[in-house]
């Protein structure tokens, strides 16, 4: 229903936006117009003033499974490509910190890299009892300018932060409850994501935005207080000799 690539669906329930990561065969990994169609996702959501909640949800077995080998060896040769996908990275970030409505996430499978991301910048979240959160972008030789390191200090101790974004380890839907990430684990995401955001947009309208645009304020001022360095730490890291050799590796055992 938006002016969106196919690789992000979008459909109507009433006064809801259903949207999808729509790479089911490829567990939902960032591709040139998954990342493209999510920087102009926010925009449009933002304009549909009939939309009243969203729910953010992934096709098949994962919700994102971050980003695509070949995609990452195309941004580490192509400055730019690059230059376009960082840019859209940081319209990302700001998008959901600025979106209207709130956004439910229903994290059904796998939540990996800006799979991550997506989900620490919602406003509720579900998560599968099988389903996992990870940002290794540190593990190929990159830093996480549109990461979780970016907002993690905010819904857990700076600690925890650490060490999860230096050592990229995969923080299991348990864990993910216990240190703020994730509000409820759930045996169908999907369906406790939507019930959850019918409540939502059942209630006053304008308290609803207000009360979620004051809370985002603080995401903001946060992420704004990083962006510019992350991205251009980001961009540099792309054409170290770890992230090429790394990148080199993964893309001949995906092969």
């Amino acid at each position: 229903m938006y002016d969106l690539p196919a690789e992000i669906d979008v459909q109507a329930d009433g006064v809801l936006r259903i949207i999808t990561l729509n790479r089911p065969d490829a567990l939902n990994a960032v591709n040139d117009a998954l990342h493209s169609g999510l920087a102009e996702l926010w925009p449009q959501l933002n304009a549909d003033r009939d939309a009243r909640a969203a729910v953010l949800t992934g096709a098949g077995k994962a919700f994102s499974a971050g980003g695509d080998f070949s995609y990452l060896a195309e941004l580490a040769n192509d400055p730019v490509l690059r230059a376009k996908t960082i840019a859209h990275g940081r319209d990302i970030v700001l998008g959901m910190a600025r979106c209207r409505i709130p956004v439910v996430a229903a994290v059904n499978g796998p939540a990996v890299g800006l799979g991550c991301s997506l989900v620490a910048l919602s406003d509720l979240v579900y998560i599968a009892e099988e389903a996992y959160l990870a940002d290794p972008h540190v593990r190929v030789g990159l830093v996480a300018a549109d990461g979780g390191p970016l907002t993690w200090p905010l819904q857990m101790s700076l600690l925890h932060a650490k060490e999860y974004a230096l050592t990229g380890e995969r923080i299991t839907a348990q864990r993910a409850c216990e240190l703020g990430l994730a509000n409820h684990v759930a045996a169908d995401p999907l369906a406790e994501a939507l019930a959850s955001a019918k409540r939502i947009a059942e209630l006053p309208r304008q308290a609803v935005e207000a009360t979620k645009r004051m809370l985002n304020m603080h995401i903001e001022r946060a992420v704004l207080a990083t962006l510019d360095y992350a991205n251009a730490a980001e961009d540099l890291s792309f054409q170290t000799d770890d992230f090429q050799r790394n990148i080199a590796k993964l893309t001949a055992v995906k092969k």
